[in-house]
């Protein structure tokens, strides 16, 4: 069977389609497709607090084509997340409703059903419960954090303060603040804290770190890619480097957010499985649909 996973973001709007294997309780998944549209919905909604009709039309006209291809590739259920951009946009219920129209149901998610379902993916299945790990999840709009220990978790929060607002000049101080705080506050009875770093950003960080997929990423590490990235202007970034038009910006803040984080919760490494919210979903589909 067949099931997908759309995901619009305030940089970017993707979808998965994801062959799932197994029987019983014991189900997995296998990515089919994964299509990845960079719409910038965060642009108009961080300063205007409203999505463009030009910006709009993209989005719905997206839509339109994902339920298409889900309908080309026997798609037995999906489920459709929309985050911090369309969370913040004044018109994003209008929106919603036209996109339903078009044979789509969207759900706005709060910030805390956004991390639930980032750490619901798989890899929550193959940490060691005797230890404890900080989820970060760094996207356009917002950073959401969950605490674990003892397989258990303790606290989890969502902070207004992603990329596309530190581009935008859309972050505050106060809000860093109140990022560095809470992490010290929720970390510092602990002798060590790992973290587990999921979104694009760190993924490609990753790669450019050339780790090894699992392999812990050092807060040296991750501070000398940064380090080296910040060494280039934009432009250079995307020719001499080859990053993508739309990652070479962001990843300069998001690099910013992790190491912060990683130095006020005295975090020495940064486990990166690569997964996102995308694979939550899949995951929150098969335990709805399969697992009893």
């Amino acid at each position: 069977m067949r099931y997908a996973a759309i995901d619009i973001g305030s940089n970017a709007v993707r979808l998965l389609i994801a062959d799932i294997i197994g029987h019983k309780e014991q189900y997995n998944f296998k990515k089919n497709t994964l299509l990845r549209v960079p719409l910038r919905l965060g642009d108009d909604a961080f300063i205007h607090q409203e999505i463009s009709p030009r910006k709009a039309e993209s989005l719905i006209k997206t839509m339109k084509a994902f339920r298409e291809l889900m309908d080309v590739y026997q798609v037995e259920d999906y489920m459709a997340c929309a985050t911090s951009a369309m969370r913040d946009a004044k018109n994003g219920a209008d929106i919603v409703a036209e996109v339903r129209r078009n044979g789509i149901n969207i759900d706005i998610i709060e910030g805390a059903k956004e991390a639930e379902i980032i750490y619901n993916s798989h890899w929550d299945n193959k940490i060691e419960k005797d230890k404890v790990y900080l989820y970060i999840d760094v996207g356009g709009g917002s950073t959401e954090l969950s605490l674990f220990a003892n397989g258990v978790l303790v606290n989890s929060r969502s902070f207004n303060l992603g990329t596309i607002r530190i581009l935008d000049n859309q972050d505050n101080p106060e809000t860093w603040d109140e990022l560095k705080e809470w992490v010290r506050s929720n970390t510092h009875m602990y002798k060590q804290v790992i973290g587990i770093g999921t979104g694009g950003n760190i993924n490609k960080l990753a790669r450019l770190s050339d780790e090894k997929v699992d392999k812990p990423l050092s807060y040296a590490k991750l501070k000398a890619v940064y380090e080296h990235l910040a060494s280039f202007s934009l432009k250079e970034r995307i020719i001499l480097l080859g990053l993508n038009e739309d990652r070479a910006d962001v990843i300069i803040p998001a690099s910013e957010i992790f190491l912060t984080i990683m130095k006020h919760g005295r975090l020495k490494q940064i486990i990166v499985p690569r997964v996102g919210l995308v694979d939550g979903v899949i995951r929150t589909l098969i335990n709805r649909n399969l697992v009893k």
